[in-house]
């Protein structure tokens, strides 16, 4: 281990590596971002809410609906806002920001690797590993706060070990900038995880008089305060406290307490998802957590450890589980993949993880009969029938090709491991994005956004229906309030919710405009009439 203070060794970034590497990075989260319609729940409510922002001129609250919208601080719609100014209300508006900030977040963990992390082919294998890796390929495609947040948390995180080296204020004011960014981003997680991680790793160090000096450095908090009120001193200057209480009460000591949303899990559940968010590249997790054995001799493997851990545990115990919040702790994870790439398993271990799931994918049509939903389950069962019969030709022929293509690499001998490993990563995230997200969208997503469309052509008002499928008021370019219907309006459900509503409104025959999936638009009659039910 060097010394404290003492100089470490740079490798070159190249800057062509890194012009690839971008490239390379927005191909892969931009692919089909322009045309898959806007998936519920996450994407389709960020995006009417920056809707609305652009409506209302309130630059300062969300809403959802009309409602007010606490979930989340204010930058992921700011940006969102800027680019649906720039490019018109399209999916590729919305889902821009994920894209650039996904792309960024790639570069960062390049740029680290290059300097600290085993030089060229490391840096590139880490960022590649992180680009192509299962859940990554999906949130960096998404209209939500995903990517940011976690473009903001490698940030804070990398320059603090780059402190660690080296100490320099810059560093440190940077660290108080990217955990602003990520408070505006997603709330105090962007501090929690750095802070706690930091004062770890010092104190393993017995070096936390250090840590507590940069800490308290009253710049870094000009810095952060600076930043984060922005928005937090116009919204207190305006009496809108109540915004901020609700958001740091329910939506983050909440979620830790309760489930929200019933996305609750238990203390395994990222014991088993770990493996999937970060496919193909599964078979490298027992080399790098068990670098853990040498935490006295290996600062970075301690550091990129502690990262992870801390993650791992908050949120293996936290009420509210979804598996992308494991990707707050990966980005060590893949800095470790490209450092200990040249002690990845032989190729038969290491790409059976690719083989597994491309061949699962691609027999996707085989068995999604067998998980057919029961008829009292009519949205979930509509979704499933119209992903059987969106189904086609050209599925089969992306999904054989991968799987040939894994095959092949199995047998490519000439080459590293994890050079074959990154191939297997590219072929993964064609079979995603190219067959696998299509045939979702057009079973879950594009019904909604027809009827959405459908129902922008009437005059009159439209609901929903004890429904919460926000995209379907981003295409109606209106806002939809979620309540019963009046005499004429437009109602707008999913199937399961018919008989509730034909209960509520019995003797009432409802006009069917559009039905498709699991959902349906009908229209009540103007008077009440006689016919009996919903025509369906």
């Amino acid at each position: 281990m060097a010394e404290h203070g003492a100089a470490v060794p740079r490798a070159r970034a190249p800057w062509t590596d890194g012009l690839v590497l971008a490239a390379a990075c927005l191909l892969v989260f931009g692919w089909g971002a322009a045309d898959a319609p806007l998936f519920d729940l996450d994407e389709g409510a960020f995006s009417q809410a920056t809707l609305e922002m652009l409506r209302s001129h309130d630059w300062l609250r969300t809403s959802l609906n009309g409602a007010p919208r606490y979930d989340k601080p204010i930058l992921t719609y700011w940006l969102q806002a800027g680019s649906v100014l720039l490019l018109g209300v399209h999916e590729l508006s919305f889902r821009l920001p994920s894209i650039l900030a996904a792309t960024a977040w790639a570069l960062l963990v390049w740029r680290f690797a290059c300097e600290y992390a085993g030089g060229r082919s490391a840096a590139l294998f880490a960022a590649g590993s992180l680009a192509t890796a299962l859940m990554v390929t999906i949130i960096g495609h998404a209209a939500i706060a995903d990517a940011l947040l976690n473009l903001w948390l490698a940030g804070a995180m990398l320059d603090i070990y780059r402190h660690s080296r080296q100490p320099s204020r810059a560093r440190v004011l940077r660290v108080f900038a990217w955990m602003a960014l990520g408070t505006l981003t997603k709330g105090p997680i962007a501090v929690a995880v750095p802070v706690a991680v930091a004062f770890l790793f010092f104190a393993l160090q017995r070096r936390l008089p250090e840590l507590l000096r940069a800490a308290l450095d009253p710049l870094g908090w000009i810095v952060y305060l600076g930043i984060v009120g922005v928005w937090v001193v116009p919204l207190l200057l305006e009496g809108s406290g109540d915004f901020l209480l609700q958001f740091l009460l329910r939506h983050n000591v909440g979620r830790l307490a309760e489930a929200a949303e019933g996305h609750g899990g238990g203390p395994w559940y990222y014991l088993i998802w770990l493996p999937v968010v970060v496919l193909p590249y599964t078979a490298l997790l027992p080399r790098a957590l068990g670098l853990a054995r040498s935490w006295r001799s290996d600062p970075l493997a301690t550091y990129l450890l502690l990262w992870f851990a801390v993650v791992f545990v908050v949120f293996s115990f936290s009420a509210t589980q979804l598996p992308h919040y494991i990707l707050y702790g990966c980005t060590p994870l893949f800095l470790l993949f490209g450092r200990e790439r040249l002690h990845a398993p032989r190729a038969a271990i290491a790409l059976a993880p690719a083989l597994l799931f491309t061949a699962l994918l691609t027999s996707l049509p085989l068995w999604l009969p067998l998980a057919m939903p029961p008829e009292r389950r009519a949205y979930e069962r509509g979704i499933v029938e119209l992903a059987i019969a969106s189904i086609g030709p050209s599925y089969y022929l992306l999904g054989a090709a991968c799987i040939a293509g894994v095959i092949a690499l199995l047998a490519w001998s000439s080459r590293p491991v994890w050079q074959r490993l990154l191939i297997a990563g590219a072929l993964q995230a064609v079979l995603v994005l190219g067959a696998v997200m299509p045939v979702l969208a057009d079973a879950q997503q594009v019904p909604t956004r027809d009827a959405g469309r459908i129902a922008s052509q009437y005059p009159g008002e439209a609901v929903s229906y004890r429904t919460f499928l926000p995209s379907f008021s981003v295409y109606r370019g209106r806002a939809t309030p979620n309540r019963s219907p009046q005499p004429g309006e437009l109602v707008f459900l999913r199937k399961d919710r018919l008989r509730q509503l034909q209960r509520e409104f019995p003797g009432e025959a409802f006009t069917q405009i559009y039905a498709g999936g699991g959902v349906l638009l009908l229209k009540r009659p103007e008077a009440t009439a006689s016919p009996v039910g919903a025509r369906s």
